[in-house]
């Protein structure tokens, strides 16, 4: 209780301050387009590069776009991991991009995504997006903010489900729902939805 307090906390202050950053209007990458930037090599919290063509699965990619330092992102920890597991189930590869530049010296740098990553037990890639490049091309504003491509193209674009602030009180499961239908070869039901977050701290 006192943990969810504290980042609804957060939440507030991060509202009150977002204007110290410059939010600019980009357009979300259409649904059917090929992988942007797909070949682009970002340092992995591992020491190793890779691309998003690398990270991709027999079926397709999620790529989410996160941080170190977004409220709505450490509200959204535990369904991101489940959503690593889901993807692997339904061969998508999986991966998150950190394309917070403005703060790279500070909060969202890459020895401090490693200890990031290492406190939350992932074990699937965590880039850096140097220059917020694939953010660019995606047309991502905010974090988390998602998408999802099969074997043809995006799939699903937006928020994990329908409730950022809280799981248990989600009613619609826009990405797991999205994950399971690529898997199958199914039509996905949704593929789109409004991403809900902190702005990407572009420098601009």
């Amino acid at each position: 209780m006192k943990t969810t307090i504290k980042v609804l906390s957060a939440i507030v202050l991060v509202s009150l301050t977002a204007t110290a950053f410059k939010i600019a209007d980009y357009t979300e990458l259409e649904i059917g387009k090929a992988i942007p930037s797909s070949d682009v090599k970002m340092m992995d919290i591992s020491g190793k590069e890779v691309s998003l063509s690398e990270a991709k699965g027999e079926n397709g990619l999620l790529v989410i776009f996160s941080c170190n330092t977004c409220p709505y992102v450490k509200l959204s920890e535990t369904r991101i991991k489940e959503l690593s597991k889901l993807t692997k189930a339904n061969k998508v590869g999986f991966i998150l991009l950190n394309s917070n530049e403005a703060q790279r010296a500070e909060e969202d740098s890459l020895d401090e995504m490693k200890k990031y990553g290492k406190a939350q037990g992932y074990d699937f890639y965590y880039v850096v997006d140097k220059n917020s490049a694939v953010a660019n091309a995606f047309g991502a504003s905010r974090t988390p903010h998602c998408f999802l491509f099969d074997k043809k193209g995006l799939a699903y674009r937006g928020a994990i489900d329908d409730n950022i602030k809280s799981a248990s009180e989600a009613k619609e499961h826009y990405l797991n729902d999205a994950v399971v239908a690529v898997g199958t070869g199914k039509p996905v039901k949704t593929n789109s939805s409004k991403s809900v977050g902190c702005s990407i701290k572009r420098v601009e």
